[in-house]
């Protein structure tokens, strides 16, 4: 499975961004989509967490502000971010992983098999 990420841009405080993620290479009825960041010198966190059933997740860092959606037929998964503040600047990660994992704590990086190059959203003025 192949996740390329687009979207990430220099906004400012306060303002918003929608990052996408298409997925190529297998079909997504039954896969799960995490959005990560890592910020330079700290660790990869998870943001956002949609299942195949369209559950999701989200760090409380970003509840209410962020959203994360899917569109099977589209084989993405998009990351809509309101209201952004300095503290959100990194870089975003797309990842995905199968329904064995459906158990596993969405915020566990490992259980996810394929991640996306990763995009660059920085919040500034």
């Amino acid at each position: 499975l192949q996740l390329v990420e687009s979207g990430g841009a220099l906004v400012q405080p306060g303002g918003s961004l929608r990052l996408s993620c298409v997925a190529a290479g297998v079909a997504l009825d039954h896969t799960s989509f995490g959005w990560f960041r890592q910020a330079p010198g700290k660790e990869r966190e998870g943001v956002a967490y949609i299942s195949h059933h369209g559950n999701t997740n989200y760090a409380d860092s970003v509840k209410g502000r962020f959203a994360i959606t899917r569109d099977n037929a589209k084989n993405a998964t998009y990351l809509q971010m309101n209201s952004l503040k300095p503290e959100d600047s990194a870089v975003y990660y797309c990842a995905a992983r199968g329904i064995q994992a459906i158990y596993v704590p969405w915020r566990r990086i490992d259980s996810f098999r394929s991640w996306g190059q990763g995009t660059q959203v920085t919040v500034s003025s």
